[in-house]
């Protein structure tokens, strides 16, 4: 993929030249919006590398590539991409294009490593939002993708030489990985994402956005071959950046979409709803099973006191029979007063014994229903204010582009964290979303006191959406805390506005579970 010249660009190039090389450093056009998933996020700190060489006033040379941010100010991309720059750097002017924005920027070469086939890129005048590396594994057969500005592309469709620096979003293509070679001494990733010169220096991505790689060369494919591309692989570009003494961010985080981790959520959810009707109606069962051998003890107690108490009824009916007989008996012999007496008891048992068959015990025919055991509700943690230590929680979370640390807040009553930032309330959390001045990430920032959970809402924005924000964000001050509510109430009201703009959907989102500082 080296880079040459083109003959029609190159005539157009001359009767142009000095508009172009002021255009590198000037306003041209704006980005075509990209696609919000975790490629495009990608894609907006991916860059066109034009290098122009001139001797003696006229144009000799014209190469372009692409790159990738590896800090806001630092580009990746391939050594023999600028390869002129790096030989005749008096001669050579290395252009930056963004995909996004308005403006190109002239690049500075810093580190060049040909035997890597790798070089880093310095320029100033805006901050690009820089990708993430993943260090693996990558599996045969997985899903790769490609970022980049194809030459074959821009031959179709590049009208003029301004168009080779008008910023425009990469162009993306998919394929699958397809193993591991040395190629040179060096070690590279074999894939079938289409590529093509001008591909050179740009990203190859796992399915979450992350570089596994940095795009180099193609097989030629001829007679009805298959054609691969060969990206430097990620040992040999951390490698290169920690000789060059170039910070990157990296993440060993497996790769799950947006869509399969809310899923999963989900899944939790249901299975958690589902294991907790299974233990209500356990326990509804349970109470049932004690109730029914209850009942039966009661039932049968019941039994034999009734039949007890119609036993001593039929007992007192058989007595006052007698005694009404005896009386009868009595007052044939003319012994009245004893007659009367008898008369008497017998009226009196026999009226004990109607009496007690009255009143008997009724059976028992069921025991009573079993009411629905009550929703348990989660225990909830005692509000502790005071500097707190918050551990990530990696099976509540989606861990794209961070290696997520311990968290350290020193939290207040009245929402202040750290002394310096005021939290504001929205329903039962508290919070705070960031709006960065240079950096296209919007964090949206939440802290239940209740459950002492505090999570981070990542949202990766196109530079026309951050502008967007920051213009909501107003003039709000970014440090300090608030003395009144009023003051936190106008706080909220802003928040507010910020998050009905906001996609649906944080790119990443990091939960985290708080404990005292002081505890073991």
């Amino acid at each position: 993929m080296a880079l040459v010249p083109h003959a029609r660009f190159l005539e157009t190039t001359r009767m142009t030249i000095a508009r172009l090389i002021l255009a590198l450093l000037a306003a041209l056009a704006i980005a075509v919006p990209a696609r919000a998933d975790d490629i495009s996020a990608a894609g907006r700190g991916v860059v066109r590398i034009v290098t122009i060489a001139t001797a003696d006033g006229e144009v000799v040379g014209f190469g372009h590539g692409s790159g990738f941010a590896i800090a806001p100010n630092r580009i990746v991309t391939n050594a023999h991409v600028v390869e002129l720059a790096a030989r005749f750097p008096a001669n050579v002017v290395i252009g930056v294009v963004p995909s996004e924005g308005a403006k190109s920027y002239r690049g500075k070469l810093i580190a060049y490593d040909p035997q890597r086939d790798l070089a880093l890129i310095e320029f100033s005048g805006t901050q690009l939002p820089a990708l993430t590396l993943y260090p693996g594994p990558v599996e045969d057969g997985e899903a790769v993708i490609a970022l980049g500005y194809p030459g074959n592309v821009d031959l179709a469709t590049a009208q003029s030489a301004a168009d080779y620096i008008k910023p425009l979003s990469p162009v993306r293509s998919q394929g699958g990985f397809a193993g591991q070679r040395n190629l040179t001494g060096t070690q590279v990733l074999l894939h079938t994402a289409g590529i093509a010169r001008g591909n050179s220096g740009g990203p190859l991505l796992d399915g979450c956005g992350r570089v596994i790689g940095a795009n180099s060369a193609i097989t030629r494919a001829e007679e009805g071959d298959s054609s691969f591309g060969f990206a430097i692989a990620d040992s040999e570009l951390t490698a290169f950046l920690r000789e060059a003494k170039q910070p990157f961010a990296t993440t060993a985080a497996p790769c799950t979409s947006v869509s399969e981790r809310l899923q999963q959520d989900r899944q939790a959810a249901e299975d958690a709803t589902a294991a907790a009707a299974a233990a209500r109606q356990a326990a509804r069962d349970k109470a049932a099973e004690q109730r029914q051998r209850a009942f039966d003890v009661a039932r049968t107690e019941r039994q034999l006191l009734r039949e007890n108490v119609m036993g001593l009824s039929g007992l007192g009916l058989v007595l006052g029979a007698l005694g009404i007989g005896g009386a009868g008996l009595l007052g044939t012999l003319g012994r009245r007063t004893g007659a009367a007496l008898a008369l008497g008891a017998g009226l009196l048992t026999m009226a004990g014994g109607v009496a007690l068959f009255l009143n008997r015990p009724a059976p028992m025919v069921a025991p009573p229903p079993v009411a629905p055991a009550p929703l348990a509700s989660a225990p909830s943690a005692k509000p502790i204010d005071g500097k707190l230590v918050c551990a990530i929680q990696p099976a509540r979370s989606r861990i794209n582009i961070s290696t997520p640390q311990d968290v350290l807040i020193d939290w207040t009553t009245q929402g202040c964290v750290n002394g310096r930032t005021q939290y504001a309330e929205n329903g039962e959390t508290w919070q705070r979303i960031l709006v960065p001045e240079q950096e296209q990430t919007v964090s949206v920032l939440d802290y239940d006191v209740a459950t002492q959970t505090y999570a981070n809402r990542r949202y990766l924005l196109s530079a026309a959406k951050m502008q967007a924000v920051r213009k909501l964000r107003g003039q709000a001050p970014a440090r300090g805390c608030a003395t009144s509510g009023e003051e936190r109430a106008k706080l909220g009201a802003q928040q507010a506005a910020i998050r009905d703009i906001l996609p649906e959907q944080p790119d990443e989102w990091l939960v985290y579970a708080c404990r005292p500082a002081t505890a073991p």
